[in-house]
């Protein structure tokens, strides 16, 4: 039998963002946590936005003036932020679990790209499913509301700008996640610090008078991205895109963080 014998492939190969990319993405959509993760944000959304959009219409208000028909079909958003927080923890944390995370560094030398690869496919793929879940939530929660005349459109003031800020607010907070978990390197103590960093300086302040509560709360984390989904701004609260801008810049602080960590560290 005669075996045939391929030529040794020569062509210079470079390890460019493009490529880092691509190979992330093939990670993120083969890991079981990644499919759960998004189909529990895609059904919070939709789901409870549903929920709340019925319990509204049984008991409708008694000023409709002062009725924020868009936050009632994006109320899910706010739990949905514990899934894709959590997802973006593990996309990272679960190869420095097996191991595989040297691999990865042994393919992507540079280390900086690897984790930038990682934001960026993370960063689409969330976009790609958060954006039609807040807009079928948003359309099938004013279809409800619609029955007692309480519905918004999305040409209304601040509606499309809400209801595309609370997808990006989710993106941000997977991000968030993401960083964490890169500059914690643990699981359970990513998604802890997560949590703490987007709940537990609410209560904190409550502990403290009115007149510091008062003028820190807009500065903290969960407020300031928040403030993008919202219609009738809280007087509490900053603007929505500078509130969402600050809690970019949360996120971007994280990530540097592991950045620095990323390049000073063995693994």
């Amino acid at each position: 039998m005669t075996s045939i014998v391929l030529p040794a492939y020569r062509a210079k190969q470079q390890v460019g963002q493009v490529r880092v990319v691509h190979s992330e993405w093939t990670k993120l959509r083969s890991l079981p946590s990644t499919i759960w993760c998004l189909l529990t944000t895609v059904v919070l959304v939709v789901g409870v936005g549903l929920a709340y959009a019925t319990l509204r219409v049984a008991r409708p208000p008694a000023d409709p003036s002062a009725f924020d028909a868009t936050a009632i079909s994006l109320a899910g958003v706010q739990l949905a932020q514990f899934a894709i927080g959590v997802l973006g923890v593990l996309f990272v944390t679960g190869e420095y679990a097996t191991g595989s995370i040297r691999v990865s560094l042994a393919a992507v030398p540079r280390r900086l790209p690897l984790l930038w690869g990682k934001a960026i496919a993370f960063a689409l793929s969330t976009a790609v499913v958060c954006v039609p879940a807040v807009l079928a939530a948003f359309v099938a929660g004013q279809s409800i509301l619609s029955g007692q005349h309480l519905d918004a459109g999305l040409g209304d003031p601040g509606v499309l700008r809400a209801v595309l800020g609370s997808a990006l607010f989710l993106t941000a907070v997977g991000l968030l996640g993401l960083g964490l978990g890169a500059l914690i390197r643990n699981t359970a103590g990513g998604i802890s610090a997560l949590f703490g960093l987007m709940f537990a300086p609410q209560l904190v302040l409550g502990l403290l008078p009115n007149s510091v509560s008062d003028s820190s709360y807009r500065y903290l984390p969960t407020p300031a991205g928040a403030a993008v989904s919202q219609i009738h701004q809280d007087p509490l609260a900053l603007t929505p895109w500078t509130g969402f801008g600050l809690f970019c810049l949360y996120t971007a602080i994280f990530l540097g963080l592991a950045a620095w960590r990323l390049r000073r560290s063995d693994v």
